[in-house]
C-alpha cells in the first residue's frame, strides 16, 4: 500500500509505461488514416503500415502488463497511475476498434457493443467505488481483453505469416470477445446490485435500529421523568 508521502508522486516507472503507452497510440491512428487516406503513395506501403499499426499495439499491450506488474510488485500505487492506466487502456482499445472498423475489417455493431461496454463498466466501478466496494475482475473479462489483445493487431495486419490466418482468425477472436464482453456485463452488473442491495439493507436495518434505540432512550427518560 501506498504511504501518504508517495501516493501522490507521479514520477516513477508505471507511471512512465502508462504514459508511454499514450503516446503509441498515436502512431497507430497515423498509420491507418494513412491507409485509408486517398494519396496515391501510402496505397504501396499499405503492408508496412499496418504491421507497424499491429506492432505498435502490441508494444503498447506489453506496457500494460509491465506497468500493472511492477506496481504491484513493488507496492506503487498512486493516485496519478490509478487515473492514467484506465484511461490509456480505454484509448488504446477504443480507437484501435474505431480504426478496424473505417478499414472495414470489424462490423460496426461489433464496435457499438465493445466501446459502450467499457463505458457501462466504467460507470458501473464508479458506482461502486461510491458506495465503498469494488467490482472484482472476472474471468470473463479477463479472457475478453485478452481475445481482444490478439485479435486487434491481427486485424492491423490482415496479413498470413507462415501461413497464420491473421484474417480469419482476429475475426473469430474478436467475435469471441463481444460475446465474453455482453456475458461479463452482465455478471458485473448482477454482482453490482446484489452488492448494492446488500448495503441497503444494511443501511434499513442500521437506520431501524437506531430508531429502536432513540425510542428506547426517550421512553426511559419519559420514566425517569414520572419517578
Amino acid at each position: 500500500m501506498a504511504s501518504q508521502n508517495t501516493e501522490w508522486d507521479i514520477d516513477n516507472l508505471p507511471n512512465r509505461l502508462t504514459i508511454f503507452r499514450i503516446l503509441l497510440i498515436p502512431i497507430i491512428v497515423t498509420s491507418i488514416i494513412l491507409i485509408t487516406s486517398e494519396i496515391e503513395y501510402f496505397k504501396n506501403y499499405e503492408y508496412h503500415l499496418g504491421y507497424l499499426a499491429a506492432w505498435t499495439f502490441v508494444a503498447a499491450s506489453i506496457t500494460d502488463f509491465f506497468d500493472g506488474y511492477i506496481a504491484r510488485k513493488k507496492g506503487i500505487v498512486t493516485v496519478f497511475g490509478s487515473f492514467l492506466d484506465p484511461i490509456a487502456d480505454k484509448f488504446l482499445v477504443v480507437s484501435s476498434l474505431i480504426l478496424l472498423q473505417a478499414l472495414g475489417r470489424i462490423p460496426a455493431l461489433l464496435v457499438i457493443i465493445l466501446v459502450l461496454r467499457e463505458v457501462y463498466i466504467t460507470a458501473l466501478r464508479l458506482l461502486a467505488m461510491e458506495k465503498g466496494f469494488k467490482v472484482p475482475v472476472d474471468s470473463s473479462g479477463k479472457w475478453k481483453t485478452a481475445l481482444q489483445m490478439v485479435s486487434i493487431p491481427m486485424l492491423f495486419a490482415y496479413d498470413y505469416p507462415f501461413g497464420i490466418p491473421f484474417p480469419e482468425l482476429g475475426t473469430i477472436f474478436i467475435y469471441i470477445a463481444s460475446l465474453l464482453s455482453l456475458y461479463s456485463a452482465c455478471f458485473y452488473s448482477f454482482n453490482t446490485m446484489k452488492k448494492l442491495k446488500s448495503a441497503r439493507n444494511e443501511a434499513k436495518a442500521q437506520k431501524s435500529k437506531q430508531k429502536t434505540e432513540e425510542t428506547t432512550a426517550e421512553a426511559s427518560q419519559g420514566l425517569n421523568k414520572e419517578e
